[in-house]
């Protein structure tokens, strides 16, 4: 009897946090399964704001043009740091200055995929961006990401 692998395919953004916390809680229940039974994960880009500007936008500008106030996002913000801590992510939204455009993340989370690092990478950007407050929009910041992955991307970025 032949075996066919699972594949799960994940459209996401890396800027987007219940993305983050739905990445720990698939990892969590697919560690679960014996090695023979877990999927093939693919990330598939999707760019929750397409239309950011190529050099990203001051966050605090951001977040009161898509929320209506800096308040109507600290009550939302809550649910998302309370989810954080249960999946052990430590979200330090302080330190995230600028929203970038996530296009040369996305391109870069393709390159990864075809070198069989795709995972390993869409957790560093995550890591880098939510918990480090990296600028995931900047070339030189997406290499570092990649590096530290184990993903050398300095040729393709």
């Amino acid at each position: 009897m032949s075996h066919q692998t699972l594949m799960i395919e994940i459209y996401s953004d890396v800027v987007c946090p219940w993305c983050y916390i739905g990445k720990r809680r698939l990892e969590r229940a697919v560690s679960q399964l014996k090695d023979a039974e877990r999927p093939q994960i693919i990330w598939r880009p999707f760019q929750l704001n397409p239309t950011m500007p190529k050099e990203g936008m001051d966050r605090t500008t951001y977040l009161e043009a898509k929320f209506g106030s800096l308040e109507a996002f600290r009550r939302l913000e809550e649910h998302v740091l309370a989810a954080g801590v249960e999946e052990r992510i430590l979200f330090a939204f302080e330190k995230i200055a600028r929203t970038p455009n996530t296009f040369l993340a996305h391109r870069l989370i393709w390159y990864a995929g075809q070198q069989a690092c795709q995972d390993a990478v869409v957790q560093s950007l995550f890591k880098g961006y939510f918990e480090e407050g990296a600028d995931i929009g900047t070339t030189s910041v997406l290499a570092q990401l990649a590096e530290r992955a184990g993903l050398n991307a300095a040729h393709f970025l």
